[in-house]
Parts: C-alpha cells; structure tokens; sequence
C-alpha cells in the first residue's frame, strides 16, 4: 500500500469516534464467527401486532405504476424497471446500483396514493417469499425503513396477517442484532425511528426503550442549537424532519406507553428543524443543493410545514450559526454562504468539500448554483460532484479544500479558524491548504444591488501557487463575455479584478439522481487577490 494512501485512511480514521470503531471490529468478528457455525437468522417470530392510529401524514411520490394486466414498473431515482408481474420481481436486482436495490426494499410504494390494500399485500407476501434469498434488504437501514413503511401500509388498511406479523417481527430482532452505532448520524437516527414503530405496533417494551434510548441521546447530538440537522444536507434535513413528525404524531395517537418526555423532546426538535427549514429555503420553494441534496427525494418544505400544522407543532426560528450557513434576502436577490465546517467529524459522509461555496438567486430564480448530485455510485462522477471544483469556491494548485474520497470518506478536511461577520457582510477564514502552506480567506459583502466577494490566498512560504474560482451558472442563464472580460447576463453583470485568466467552460449541473444537464461554469485563475462584483441587471 502506497505511504499516499495511508495517510488518507489514517486521517479519515483518526476523526471516527471510538464507539464507532468497537462496532465495525466486533460486527466483522462476530458475523465471521457466526459464518464459521453456519449461523442463520431466524426470518419468523410469532408475533401479533396492533394497528396503530396516526393523523394524515405525507403521502409517498409515485414510484410504483401498473403497466399491464401484471406488470409493474418501479422508478427511483430517476430509472425505471419493470417486472413482467408481481411474482417475477428480483428484491435484489442491482442493475441501477445499490441505492436503487435500497429503495426498492423500503417500500415506499406501499404508502403512495392510489395504492390498493391487495396489490401492497401481494407484494409484501412476495417479498416474505423470497427473503430467505435477500442481500441488500436484510441489511439494518432498509428493515428500519421498510418497518415503517409496512406498519403505516397494515395500520391505514385495517390489516392482520399473521405471516406477515411474524416475518416483520423477525426482521426487527435482525435490527436489534446489528443497530449501526459503527455508523451513527441519520443511520442510528432511522433505526430508533424504525424501532419505536414497532414498539408501538407489537406493543413491545423492548423494542420501545431501545428506541427511547437512541432518540433521546441522537436528537441531543444531531439537531444544532439553531435547528439544523448536522449533516448539514438540507435534503437530509427534511428527511429527519419528516420522521421526528411521524413520530410524534405516533405517539400522540396511540397509548401503548406513557412517555411524556420523548413526546415533548420531539415536538421540540421538530419546532426547531421547521425554523431551520423555512430559514433555509428557497423563495421558490426548494431547498439549496448544499452537500448531499437532490429534488425529489424527501418531502419537500411546503408539505412539512403543512404536516407539521396539522400536528399542531409550531415554528421556532433561531438565526442560522451553528449550521454554518448564512442567508442574505433583499427584493431583488437571496444569497445562501457557506462558512462552517464541513459537519460531524465522526460522520461526514454526505459533506462535500465545499468551504466558502454560496447560491445565488436573481428575482426568485437560480443563477449562480451548486452542482448538485446525480449519483451515490463510487464512480468519477460522484468524485467531481463532491470535489471543491464543482462548487463556487477556491481550488488552489489543484487541490481539494477537504481530502474528499470514495463515496462517502473524508481524511484531512478544512476548518474555519476565523470569521468576522457584520450586519451586512462576513469574512472567513479556513485552513484547508494549510499543509501546503496556504490560508484562503474569503469575504462576502452586501447591498441592495450589488454582491462583493473578494478571495485572499496568503502563503506562508515564498512558492508561487495557483488559484482558481469557479462559478456555476443555472442552466436557464445564458452568459457571454465581452472585451473587459466582463459576465454579461439577462439577470447580472459580473466585473473581476486581480484576474490572470478567464475561461467559460461546459459543465453539468444536476437536477436530480441520474439527470444531468448542460450548463455553463466560470474558471477564475489569480494568483493572490481576486475580487468579483456582481451587480445586479434587474
């Protein structure tokens, strides 16, 4: 193994919390160990569950369609397949990759409108058929969600099913055996999700205190003092959001156990995570693709606040700091800046390096915007989808800000070590390029019209370096360049200063998994200082 990549695992490991590290050793020995004895998981339990009462909650996106007398055909994110009929479905077809095999086995579907108590159960009874041949779906994350999913199908529709009972009961004690304390963040949170459906469901104490256990403790640590979730995806965000709501609107409705403080811890959580929200979003609705975040994949913030309103809960609005993100509105334009750290050391896997990285809209509509996401796929897109060049930020000699590698790893990652932030403007510091002797500072400043940003690439050392900006414009912007090397636009002006060089480039942009489209970028080259104005056309 090159001394390279050593170093890139030990500083990835070095951040991971110790608790984290027990569970993937033992996880590894015990699973190899249970190999050895031909362990097998039991895939039935006797049990009865109790259809549980919830409120309306929100209802899953379309992703199931009958397509023939048999046929069906499921589409997640973004790629469809069919299957000739229900007993013909492959619960581990893999080829649209292993988050499209995962979203199969959730079962969304089951809770989408239209969908006929006697289709969801033939599905479910088929899954049952074959879970002796699951891979994928046997792993804790889909059983957490796919839990849900089923509890909320059986409850809606008045159903009993002993067979099914027993299959799901089974599947929560494979849950139990193997809770992803070796992952933490949104993973652990799911489970204690997943685990107070069933406590409720099947009336089991066990499994209710464990979940007590896990949200408690996860609630405290993930969501921020200013309500985010500290992943900092508001994609996730939206997705924790949505279970902290269906989770108190579980505990509201049914009686099974008395725990007025978890009630009261989630209406709290949720309370902030709706301010944090609303903070965060767009005027047009959506939420800004910072880190892991994509379109049509959670609920979007409209149909939270309207669930959340239903439930009663109300909004609590704190400004934005912990977060990292700052948010600057005026009538003609609103300016999302990121100047935090990438988020939790111990699980940065949906973080991007992308210190410094902001979104622009012009009259409501995107004009400078993040790349965005198209795939999870260890694969060359998804490195340039995470890289800092694929964000409104500073590459220098050709670097990442965050030593960003495979789908979801971190090793040396930038941190801010200053920041100065005034009504109208904020300047920061980080120390990403420090270990090539190099501090960049970037400095936001605002008025009505127009949007400042100047870039400082101090060196510590007397070697030359090479500093390059991006922009990435939305793909309804049309730009050209005049003889002053100016950014002219239907919505904005762009003037620069401190430029060596400037060149118009094609890229991509993401609207959505697997759904690129073409686009224009910027690649700014400076050596020390470069400063862009952006005055505004509108």
């Amino acid at each position: 193994m090159k001394l390279k990549q050593l170093g890139v695992y030990f500083h990835t490991l070095r951040y991971m919390k110790s608790k984290q590290i027990r569970y993937r050793l033992y996880y590894v020995l015990r699973n190899r160990i249970r190999k050895m004895r031909h362990y097998r998981p039991p895939l039935f339990r006797k049990a009865e569950g109790v259809s549980v009462q919830m409120q309306a909650s929100i209802p899953a996106e379309e992703s199931l369609k009958k397509v023939s007398n048999e046929g069906y055909r499921f589409t997640f994110l973004n790629l469809p397949h069919t299957f000739a009929s229900i007993d013909t479905i492959d619960w581990n077809f893999s080829g649209h990759g292993k988050l499209w095999t995962y979203n199969l086995n959730y079962f969304d579907f089951l809770n989408q409108p239209g969908m006929e108590s006697k289709t969801g159960m033939a599905l479910i009874e088929d899954f049952i058929a074959k879970i002796e041949k699951s891979k994928d779906g046997l792993e804790p994350f889909p059983i957490a969600l796919r839990a849900i999913n089923w509890i909320k199908f059986l409850s809606d529709h008045a159903i009993q099913h002993p067979t099914t009972e027993s299959s799901l009961r089974a599947q929560y004690d494979i849950l139990m055996d193997n809770l992803e304390y070796h992952l933490l963040g949104n993973h652990l949170l799911e489970n204690g999700f997943a685990l107070l459906f069933g406590g409720y469901y099947f009336a089991d104490s066990g499994l209710f205190a464990k979940a007590k256990e896990i949200l408690t403790e996860e609630l405290q640590e993930q969501i921020l003092p200013d309500g985010a979730h500290f992943e900092l995806s508001p994609m996730y965000h939206q997705i924790m959001l949505y279970r902290v709501l269906d989770c108190y609107n579980l505990m509201q409705n049914n009686q099974q156990f008395s725990e007025p403080d978890l009630m009261q811890l989630l209406r709290v959580k949720a309370s902030l995570m709706l301010g944090w929200l609303e903070n965060i979003t767009c005027q047009n609705g959506s939420i800004p693709h910072l880190n892991d975040s994509a379109d049509g994949i959670a609920p979007t913030t409209s149909q939270l606040l309207a669930y959340a309103k239903r439930l009663d809960i109300p909004i609590e609005k704190r400004p934005l700091r912990e977060s990292g993100y700052r948010k600057y509105v005026t009538d003609r334009y609103e300016l999302v800046v990121d100047v935090g750290n990438i988020g939790p050391d111990y699980i940065p896997g949906h973080a991007h390096s992308d210190t410094f990285n902001f979104e622009l809209s012009v009259a409501a509509q995107p004009f400078i915007v993040d790349t965005g996401i198209s795939t999870y796929e260890n694969n060359a897109r998804r490195k340039l989808e995470r890289s800092t060049r694929a964000h409104n930020t500073v590459m220098i000699d050709g670097l990442d800000q965050s030593e960003v590698w495979s789908s979801f790893r971190v090793a040396r990652r930038a941190r801010i070590v200053q920041l100065q932030e005034l009504e109208k403007s904020i300047r920061a510091t980080h120390d990403g390029y420090a270990r090539i002797g190099v501090l960049h500072t970037r400095q936001f400043e605002m008025s009505d019209r127009n949007i400042k940003i100047k870039d400082i690439v101090e060196s510590s050392n007397a070697q030359s370096h090479e500093a390059v900006a991006f922009l990435h414009f939305a793909p309804e912007v049309e730009i050209t360049l005049n003889e002053k090397n100016q950014i002219i636009t239907k919505y904005a002006y762009l003037t620069f200063e401190g430029l060596k060089s400037l060149k118009i480039v094609d890229i991509h942009i993401a609207k959505g998994y697997n759904h690129l489209v073409k686009s224009k970028g910027v690649r700014l080259s400076f050596e020390k200082e470069l400063e862009t104005l952006i005055e505004l056309a509108v």
